[in-house]
């Protein structure tokens, strides 16, 4: 019997049809041919209150539902969320199905209603984007089943729960995936150039011809062969790729829910993604008080993996950055000359300033691409007409950071520092651009 009343609910037309109940017997007080008439509508309003109740309770399992959930949420992406009702009804039932969906996204009232024929089987899906990586823990299925009567609801609870790791955006590796080997780079203003390598990767011994680097001749076969022979190289294929990412609190700044840090953690994913499948090696870590989360560059069949799995654990308390001790880390572990994207955010030349020497002293032995931010609130600022004095102060500020921004990419360019300045949900396709034209153009 407890358990009956536990799923009986009663809709708000059964309120309905009793407050005017209420409203009739009040008015016949003074219109006596009303009461007459309530002395029958009322007693058969109870009967069909009844007949609602033994429609729905005729089956214990009159409705079904199943929620399918994958193994792993991609952040800051749209997943879908799969649930498959089944009526075992003999009658049309409207479901209001409430699912009680992870306590990160604070929607208290996520409802959504379903109608399903006698017998039917129907799919329903809605998309979930999370922004934040970590656990997050779904609740009950809770459906309300209505008959066409739509008096009574019969609540059936399912799914009782179950915890689902948001992982960083795996979905745009293969969403770039195909970018990364077309042929077409000239859509991107690019012209791949074909250069005689001239590193250690030995290729083959061939015999001279007009044009060929005489330092490269190789004497001892040309003496076994009695014609000149030449060494003949290539360009290394695996260059070490590092993507170096500040959790400080600068990358705490938040854009469409993600924070700056996300957004780059999104995109180190997708570019060692490219990378590895380029046939270069990918690595990374992260930075603040002190370098965290490394991973060695390397080919490894379990690269990427391990570098998923990295880039999950990362936390940060978002202080303030040691570009000095990563300068120092990266002088001491990466003897190789190397990639390096680095993740972070300059929001003025002073800011730039402090670090500056750092980021030379890395760009002597490293080809560096310092990659920070445009403030997208600043744009809309700047492009809105001002309509009083402090509209106009605003914009004015709003030009002087914006500008800002452009003169750090010339103060780095100064130095022989390449830079991306992006939007941050461009990032990481231009990211995967940068990368593509320094290949085009041999320059790793």
């Amino acid at each position: 019997m407890l358990k009956f009343f536990k799923s009986l609910y009663l809709s708000e037309r059964l309120f309905l049809i009793i407050l005017g109940f209420v409203i009739v017997f009040i008015i016949s007080y003074f219109i006596e041919p009303l009461f007459i008439i309530l002395k029958f509508a009322f007693p058969l309003f109870l009967l069909t209150t009844l007949a609602d109740i033994f429609l729905l309770y005729l089956s214990s399992d009159g409705v079904k539902a199943n929620r399918l959930l994958p193994e792993k949420f991609s952040n800051g992406d749209e997943n879908p969320v799969h649930i498959t009702f089944e009526s075992s009804y003999a009658f049309p039932v409207y479901l209001r199905v409430i699912d009680e969906i992870p306590f990160q996204f604070q929607i208290r009232d996520f409802l959504f209603k379903v109608k399903l024929k006698s017998g039917e089987v129907k799919n329903y899906t809605y998309p979930i984007r999370p922004t934040r990586r970590g656990v997050y823990s779904f609740g009950r299925l809770n459906v309300y089943a209505e008959s066409p009567l739509g008096l009574i609801r019969k609540r059936y609870v399912f799914s009782e729960g179950k915890n689902i790791a948001v992982y960083p955006s795996f979905l745009q590796l293969q969403k770039y995936d195909l970018r990364a080997f077309t042929n077409r780079l000239h859509e991107y203003g690019l012209k791949k150039i074909r250069k005689i390598g001239n590193t250690l990767e030995f290729e083959q011994i061939k015999e001279y011809v007009p044009g060929d680097d005489i330092r490269n001749i190789n004497w001892k076969a040309t003496a076994k062969r009695n014609i000149l022979m030449v060494n003949q190289f290539r360009d290394e294929r695996a260059q070490p790729i590092y993507s170096v990412i500040d959790k400080g609190r600068v990358m705490m700044m938040p854009f469409e829910g993600l924070s700056l840090l996300d957004y780059a953690i999104n995109a180190s994913l997708v570019i060692s993604n490219v990378a590895l499948q380029k046939n270069d090696k990918a690595g990374l870590f992260t930075f603040s008080r002190k370098v965290e989360n490394q991973v060695v560059a390397e080919r490894r069949k379990f690269q990427m993996q391990l570098i998923l799995e990295t880039l999950y654990g990362i936390k940060t308390d978002f202080s303030e950055s040691d570009f000095g001790r990563l300068y120092a880390d990266i002088k001491r572990k990466i003897s190789h000359r190397s990639l390096l994207f680095l993740y972070t955010n300059f929001e003025n030349m002073d800011s730039l300033h402090r670090q500056l020497p750092y980021l030379k002293a890395i760009a002597k032995n490293h080809l560096l691409i310092v990659i920070f931010f445009k403030n997208v609130e600043l744009k809309k600022l700047i492009d809105k007409t001002p309509k009083n004095t402090r509209e106009i102060y605003q914009k004015i500020i709003a030009e002087k950071a914006h500008f800002d921004k452009e003169l750090i990419v010339n103060e780095l360019k100064k130095y022989g520092i390449q830079s991306i300045l992006t939007e941050p949900q461009n990032l990481t396709i231009n990211t995967i651009n940068k990368y593509l034209e320094l290949k085009a153009r041999g320059s790793i």
